[in-house]
């Protein structure tokens, strides 16, 4: 009588959890309760893998991603059955559903950006963080300008070449299209250096 009490309060139990979660598929990560009534040894709780399988004693792998909990215990009973006399009471439920972990939001990118230097008389000589392909007017704009006692004619532009050996060119701000001169759309690279040196007396 006992035994009888116990079963039909399980099932009513068991229904209520099953008709709430009746409409849910199951997926990766979810924790699935699985009880045997004739056999409380197989009572247990199943992860479901990535791949969307999980296990089961005497069954061994099955399909459980996507599938309704209704359809993963018909599975568990047709599997089991031929253990015994009549079908097994088996029970399934969703004893944990997965909750992805949100993403730490990606830490924006640095910038690239190059070193380069100017020197002598400009506003704000010193290091330079420049994008690849600023430009030489570029870099003294960004380092301020010409001071009043710049020679903007004879502004040079110091490359260490892929030998190690320094090149010196020369740069006329006033006339950049001067035969001797780089132009003003030359392109820095990383470690140039910008000299500005000071005009001479009559300069």
């Amino acid at each position: 009588m006992f035994r009888l009490f116990t079963c039909l309060l399980f099932t009513f139990f068991t229904t209520s959890v099953v008709f709430a979660q009746g409409a849910y598929k199951v997926r990766s990560g979810d924790v699935l309760k699985i009880e045997v009534l004739e056999d409380t040894s197989l009572n247990r709780s199943v992860l479901v893998l990535p791949d969307g399988s999980a296990s089961f004693p005497t069954i061994g792998v099955f399909r459980a991603k996507g599938r309704s909990i209704d359809q993963i215990r018909q599975t568990l009973t047709a599997g089991l059955a031929p253990n015994y006399a009549n079908d097994p009471n088996v029970y399934v439920s969703v004893e944990q559903v997965f909750v992805p972990q949100p993403r730490a939001p990606r830490a924006p990118a640095k910038p690239v950006t190059i070193d380069i230097f100017t020197m002598g008389e400009v506003a704000n000589p010193g290091a330079l963080e420049a994008k690849p392909g600023t430009t030489i007017l570029q870099a003294i704009a960004i380092a301020g300008g010409l001071t009043k006692f710049a020679a903007p004619k004879r502004i040079e532009l110091r490359r260490i070449d892929k030998n190690g050996v320094e090149r010196i060119y020369r740069y006329n701000y006033l006339n950049p299209r001067a035969s001797n001169s780089v132009k003003s759309g030359e392109r820095l690279y990383k470690g140039d250096v910008i000299v500005v040196p000071a005009r001479k007396l009559f300069e």
